[in-house]
């Protein structure tokens, strides 16, 4: 995939940049794998606001992927498709059974390529299998948490993770952010890259695509009044901020630790904020 550059013809057109689409072979997507997918602008059930900078945007439906295909699965890649919903490629693939179902692209997948899942894989691209199976020093993405549970592990577009080492039936895995842990040798992955990797490169250009894609404007807080935004008020026009970034609720951002699920602090055992220190 190469990036598609435009003409300056308007100031919102000089310096965007999108996908050229020539891995795509098909611009329509099977009927019986797409749903309707309610746009809820970032609302709970409550209607309370939980994720702000969301709301309009271009209707689009949701490809139904299936992230955990069952052993022994053998399916043709028919088509390359785009998904407004990720930004990953999918692959439209037909098992011996002439059921469809949508999967990760991976870097190089074509039509026509045969996929298999299971023990008996052979260790190519786009082909999924235990990690025992898989080679140490192996590139893989769609990395299952649990045996059973489904690819959940880097599955965005351009992602890999390395299988480091097996030991006492647990794989080393190194993630995209430099963190290794730790997951069961029974848990599925596939192998290669995320397709579309030039995905990151891609410049928005002006704000009318970003609303396109259903992210409305944000606000700095230090423009706000004092009543809206603890970084606001002031006389005198631009200031600085006079404490530590904060939220608009008074929570501290900026390094300021969230996590709280420790339990699973054991199967980590490198930490990617170590990773970025050196």
């Amino acid at each position: 995939m190469a990036i598609k550059a435009y003409k300056p013809t308007t100031p919102g057109r000089r310096g965007m940049t999108s996908q050229d689409f020539d891995a795509i072979t098909t611009r329509k997507p099977l009927k019986s794998l797409v749903t309707i997918r309610k746009q809820n602008s970032g609302r709970n059930n409550a209607g309370r606001i939980t994720t702000r900078h969301r709301g309009g945007g271009a209707r689009r439906f949701y490809r139904i992927m299936n992230f955990r295909l069952a052993p022994g699965t053998t399916a043709t890649v028919e088509h390359i498709e785009y998904d407004p919903g990720r930004s990953a490629h999918i692959a439209r693939i037909k098992d011996s059974n002439d059921v469809y179902h949508y999967i990760l692209a991976t870097q190089g997948m074509k039509q026509g390529q045969t996929i298999s899942v299971g023990d008996e894989a052979p260790i190519e691209n786009g082909n999924r299998l235990a990690l025992k199976n898989i080679p140490v020093g192996s590139v893989i993405h769609g990395i299952e948490l649990q045996p059973g549970k489904g690819a959940q592990m880097v599955r965005s577009a351009g992602a890999s993770a390395q299988l480091m080492a097996k030991e006492d039936g647990y794989a080393q895995i190194r993630m995209p952010s430099g963190e290794v842990r730790i997951v069961n040798v029974d848990c599925m992955a596939s192998m290669g890259v995320v397709g579309n990797v030039q995905h990151q490169n891609i410049k928005i250009g002006k704000a009318g695509r970003n609303r396109r894609k259903g992210i409305r404007p944000t606000v700095r807080g230090v423009v706000m009044n004092a009543a809206d935004h603890p970084h606001g008020g002031g006389d005198g026009g631009r200031h600085n901020m006079g404490r530590a970034p904060v939220t608009p609720w008074g929570q501290k951002t900026l390094g300021f630790k969230t996590r709280r699920r420790k339990s699973t602090n054991k199967l980590i055992v490198r930490s990617r904020h170590a990773a970025k220190r050196k």
